[in-house]
Protein backbone atom coordinates (compact mmCIF):
# COMPACT_ATOMS: atom_id res chain seq x y z
CA UNK A 1 0.00 0.00 0.00
CA UNK A 2 2.93 2.46 1.24
CA UNK A 3 4.51 2.00 -2.16
CA UNK A 4 2.03 2.58 -4.86
CA UNK A 5 0.70 5.53 -2.43
CA UNK A 6 4.44 7.16 -2.95
CA UNK A 7 4.18 6.26 -6.49
CA UNK A 8 0.87 8.04 -7.15
CA UNK A 9 1.84 11.14 -4.93
CA UNK A 10 5.20 11.17 -7.23
CA UNK A 11 3.23 10.74 -10.36
CA UNK A 12 0.84 13.34 -9.38
CA UNK A 13 3.46 15.77 -8.28
CA UNK A 14 5.17 15.38 -11.67
CA UNK A 15 1.91 15.87 -13.75
CA UNK A 16 0.97 19.13 -11.50
CA UNK A 17 4.67 20.19 -11.73
CA UNK A 18 4.59 19.86 -15.94
CA UNK A 19 1.41 21.76 -16.22
CA UNK A 20 2.56 24.86 -14.07
CA UNK A 21 4.99 26.24 -16.71
CA UNK A 22 2.39 26.73 -19.04
CA UNK A 23 0.63 29.38 -16.99
CA UNK A 24 3.38 30.39 -14.81
CA UNK A 25 4.36 33.94 -14.26
CA UNK A 26 7.41 34.94 -14.69
CA UNK A 27 10.18 37.30 -13.62
CA UNK A 28 13.85 38.26 -14.93
CA UNK A 29 16.32 40.80 -12.56
CA UNK A 30 19.96 41.57 -14.08
CA UNK A 31 21.96 43.83 -11.73
CA UNK A 32 24.86 45.65 -12.05
CA UNK A 33 26.49 48.15 -9.64
CA UNK A 34 25.22 48.76 -5.95
CA UNK A 35 22.50 50.44 -4.05
CA UNK A 36 20.11 49.42 -6.99
CA UNK A 37 16.27 47.66 -6.09
CA UNK A 38 13.69 46.22 -7.76
CA UNK A 39 10.36 44.37 -7.20
CA UNK A 40 6.90 43.98 -7.45
CA UNK A 41 3.90 41.54 -7.87
CA UNK A 42 2.05 39.53 -9.86
CA UNK A 43 -1.47 38.13 -9.23
CA UNK A 44 -2.71 36.46 -12.27
CA UNK A 45 -1.41 34.35 -15.02
CA UNK A 46 1.37 34.60 -18.03
CA UNK A 47 3.05 37.87 -16.91
CA UNK A 48 6.24 38.97 -17.64
CA UNK A 49 8.50 41.25 -15.81
CA UNK A 50 11.85 42.01 -16.42
CA UNK A 51 14.33 44.16 -15.41
CA UNK A 52 18.21 45.26 -16.57
CA UNK A 53 19.69 48.14 -14.36
CA UNK A 54 23.21 49.00 -14.69
CA UNK A 55 24.59 51.48 -12.40
CA UNK A 56 23.95 53.37 -8.98
CA UNK A 57 20.87 54.04 -6.65
CA UNK A 58 18.31 52.56 -9.30
CA UNK A 59 14.58 51.49 -8.56
CA UNK A 60 12.45 49.72 -10.34
CA UNK A 61 8.89 48.56 -9.56
CA UNK A 62 6.26 46.44 -11.66
CA UNK A 63 2.73 45.44 -10.11
CA UNK A 64 0.64 43.11 -12.71
CA UNK A 65 -3.07 42.04 -11.94
CA UNK A 66 -4.66 39.83 -14.63
CA UNK A 67 -3.18 37.70 -17.73
CA UNK A 68 -0.82 38.07 -20.43
CA UNK A 69 0.72 41.49 -19.09
CA UNK A 70 4.38 42.21 -19.99
CA UNK A 71 6.44 45.15 -18.34
CA UNK A 72 10.03 45.82 -19.09
CA UNK A 73 12.45 47.83 -17.49
CA UNK A 74 16.09 49.08 -18.42
CA UNK A 75 18.16 51.51 -16.65
CA UNK A 76 21.48 52.71 -16.96
CA UNK A 77 23.42 55.28 -14.80
CA UNK A 78 22.23 56.69 -11.40
CA UNK A 79 19.56 57.28 -9.26
CA UNK A 80 16.50 56.61 -11.46
CA UNK A 81 13.32 55.55 -11.06
CA UNK A 82 10.41 53.09 -13.02
CA UNK A 83 7.32 52.07 -11.88
CA UNK A 84 4.65 50.35 -13.86
CA UNK A 85 1.23 49.15 -12.87
CA UNK A 86 -1.23 47.08 -14.76
CA UNK A 87 -4.71 45.56 -14.52
CA UNK A 88 -6.25 43.56 -17.14
CA UNK A 89 -5.45 41.66 -20.02
CA UNK A 90 -2.82 42.11 -22.80
CA UNK A 91 -1.05 45.03 -21.74
CA UNK A 92 2.89 45.79 -22.27
CA UNK A 93 4.84 48.68 -20.78
CA UNK A 94 8.39 49.18 -21.15
CA UNK A 95 11.06 51.98 -20.17
CA UNK A 96 14.15 53.07 -20.79
CA UNK A 97 16.28 55.63 -19.04
CA UNK A 98 19.52 56.53 -19.50
CA UNK A 99 21.55 59.12 -17.32
CA UNK A 100 20.79 60.53 -14.12
CA UNK A 101 17.76 61.21 -11.74
CA UNK A 102 15.12 60.00 -14.34
CA UNK A 103 11.28 59.08 -12.84
CA UNK A 104 8.83 57.34 -14.91
CA UNK A 105 5.36 56.42 -13.72
CA UNK A 106 3.40 53.81 -16.14
CA UNK A 107 -0.17 53.22 -15.48
CA UNK A 108 -2.76 50.91 -17.30
CA UNK A 109 -5.94 49.91 -16.52
CA UNK A 110 -8.16 47.60 -19.19
CA UNK A 111 -6.94 45.64 -22.13
CA UNK A 112 -4.59 45.58 -24.82
CA UNK A 113 -2.80 48.99 -23.67
CA UNK A 114 0.92 49.91 -24.46
CA UNK A 115 2.80 52.29 -23.18
CA UNK A 116 6.57 52.86 -23.65
CA UNK A 117 8.73 55.31 -23.38
CA UNK A 118 12.87 56.30 -23.48
CA UNK A 119 14.52 59.23 -21.41
CA UNK A 120 18.24 59.95 -21.32
CA UNK A 121 20.27 62.54 -20.12
CA UNK A 122 19.26 64.29 -16.45
CA UNK A 123 16.10 64.49 -14.84
CA UNK A 124 13.37 64.03 -17.20
CA UNK A 125 10.00 63.29 -15.45
CA UNK A 126 7.38 61.49 -17.22
CA UNK A 127 3.93 59.74 -16.26
CA UNK A 128 1.30 57.77 -18.38
CA UNK A 129 -2.32 56.85 -17.71
CA UNK A 130 -4.48 54.93 -19.51
CA UNK A 131 -7.43 53.26 -18.94
CA UNK A 132 -9.95 51.24 -21.54
CA UNK A 133 -8.55 49.35 -24.17
CA UNK A 134 -6.22 49.63 -27.20
CA UNK A 135 -4.65 52.55 -26.21
CA UNK A 136 -1.06 53.34 -27.19
CA UNK A 137 1.28 55.85 -25.76
CA UNK A 138 4.96 56.80 -26.44
CA UNK A 139 7.47 59.63 -25.33
CA UNK A 140 10.86 60.39 -25.80
CA UNK A 141 12.50 62.72 -24.05
CA UNK A 142 16.25 64.26 -23.86
CA UNK A 143 16.84 66.56 -20.46
CA UNK A 144 19.98 68.74 -20.05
Amino acid sequence: MTRKFIIATAAAALVGFAALPASANSVSIEQYGWGNAAGGAQTGFDNQIGVYQDGVWNSAISQQHGSNNVSATGQHGVNNSADTWQNGHGNAAGVGQFGANHNAIMTQDGNGNVAAGVQVGNGCDAEVSQSGGGNVAAFVQTCP
